[in-house]
């Protein structure tokens, strides 16, 4: 199960657009960062972030579906998704948590995202938001450290391609006047 899920992340992230590098890695993690203009004004973007449903791939779901996922943007808030089941028995899987939150400025969650949640680590994904043009770049950054079976070597590009599809999701969410 593990294996498929590592195929499917890194099959749908094939065809993401590369605007994003992997920073670093080492032996205990590694670092990626991505940035994206935006047309639209901080808040807006801001807001959206908080809407993961509206951006987010389904193909990076445990549910399969982006709607069914909720981010509360506020210090303590949960990144999380419910898992629907039609036995009335539904689940729950939190991706993470928010640590740092300035409206129209930066939202920063702890965060081990898909496969790594079942990984020894720890993640942290922080969205700058600035102004640049007539509207907004978004830099976004994710950290990764501590123990990773397969390696952080080979995990990162894997994620950076997949956190920079989610990037380009909420550029194209924004932008859809």
């Amino acid at each position: 199960m593990r294996i498929i899920g590592l195929l499917a992340w890194a099959g749908a992230a094939m065809a993401a657009p590369a605007h994003s590098a992997v920073t670093a890695t080492s032996d205990i993690g590694f670092a990626t960062q991505s940035s994206v203009e935006i047309a639209a004004e901080a808040g807006a973007v801001y807001a959206l972030l908080a809407a993961p449903g509206r951006w987010w791939n389904d193909s990076h779901t445990y549910s399969g579906d982006s709607a069914n996922m909720t981010l509360d943007p506020r210090a303590g808030g949960c990144f999380c998704e419910t898992l629907p089941d039609p036995s009335g028995k539904a689940g729950s899987i939190e991706h993470g948590r928010v640590i740092y939150a300035v409206r129209g400025k930066q939202l920063r969650l702890s965060a081990a995202l898909g496969p790594l949640q079942s990984e020894g680590v720890v993640g942290t994904l922080d969205f700058t938001i600035q102004p640049k043009g007539k509207g907004v770049q978004v830099i976004m950054t994710y950290m990764v450290g501590g123990y990773l079976r397969s390696g952080p070597a080979a995990m990162a590009p894997i994620v950076d391609q997949v956190l920079n599809e989610q990037l380009q999701g909420l550029k194209r969410a924004a932008e859809a006047h």
